[in-house]
């Protein structure tokens, strides 16, 4: 599932937020963290953000061109809920062991734009287009001392991959001088075999003679990346996040790809309401 998870943390001249809304922009899949501690304590707080984002990818299909797209970011955020573009999180109770072990819970819905026209590189050609959908899930998130741990299961709901996914991450942020902060993460995906026929199998009508049948099964892709940001006057922040996706030799081995990794890097400018 093409999902880069930069969760951007506000933060001035103490550290900042605790929870974490989500923003997965077309194309990108790129979540973004408007929040403040306020909105954890007090049920009457929101927090909302407002900016734009670069982000340029680079699929592993065979002569597939980068992608290169301009896209807004709106977020919203509550006690009781994270709206985020296309991403709607119902916060559930969370769980305090001490100040620095907390448990956060979620009820999460969201459109993924994952797809693919025919026309997008000669390989497609003759190929049916592949769709996005809406997947509905669970999230839990770690929060301790050393690193934030989370773990969401998803699944798609409108009927168009059918497929099912397992993301577990594992990151740290680091923060300087109060207006820097510095965060690599790691993250393992678990998708179906239904994830992977629909987006890199060949079905029997789409056979050519430079295009051979083929089935995807499950697969485990490794992400790792990181990203940096820069806040100043407490409201404005710049970010810059770069990842890279080590495929499953799955999906490495359809014929319908040529690179065993794909990558994304995205810049940004976000203001804090």
């Amino acid at each position: 599932m093409h999902l880069l998870r930069l969760t951007v943390r506000y933060f001035s001249a103490t550290r900042a937020p605790t929870a974490a809304a989500t923003l997965m922009l077309a194309g990108l899949g790129l979540p973004l963290a408007v929040t403040a501690q306020q909105v954890d304590d007090d049920s009457s707080a929101s927090s909302w953000g407002l900016g734009l984002a670069v982000g340029s990818s680079q699929k592993a299909y065979t002569d597939i061109d980068r992608d290169t797209k301009v896209l807004p970011i709106l977020t919203y955020e509550n006690r009781y809920i994270r709206l985020a573009g296309p991403e709607l999180a119902f916060k559930l109770p969370s769980y305090s062991l001490n100040e620095s072990n907390k448990f956060n819970f979620g009820v999460i819905g969201k459109y993924d734009f994952t797809d693919y026209e025919q026309s997008d590189a000669p390989i497609l050609n003759g190929m049916e287009d592949r769709d996005g959908g809406f997947w509905a899930g669970f999230k839990a998130e770690w929060q301790n001392s050393l690193a934030d741990i989370s773990a969401e299961y998803l699944t798609e709901v409108s009927g168009d991959s059918d497929g099912s996914a397992f993301n577990f991450s594992l990151e740290r942020t680091w923060h300087f001088k109060q207006q820097f902060m510095f965060t690599p993460r790691v993250v393992v995906s678990l998708l179906d075999k239904n994830y992977v026929d629909y987006y890199y199998g060949v079905r029997a009508n789409e056979v050519t003679a430079d295009r051979a049948y083929y089935q995807g099964e499950s697969a485990v892709n490794i992400e790792v990346g990181a990203r940096g940001g820069y806040m100043f006057k407490k409201k404005h922040l710049l970010f810059v996040d770069v990842s890279v996706t080590s495929l499953a030799s799955e999906i490495k081995d359809s014929p319908l790809v040529d690179s065993s990794t794909e990558n994304r890097i995205v810049l940004g400018y976000i203001y804090h309401f």
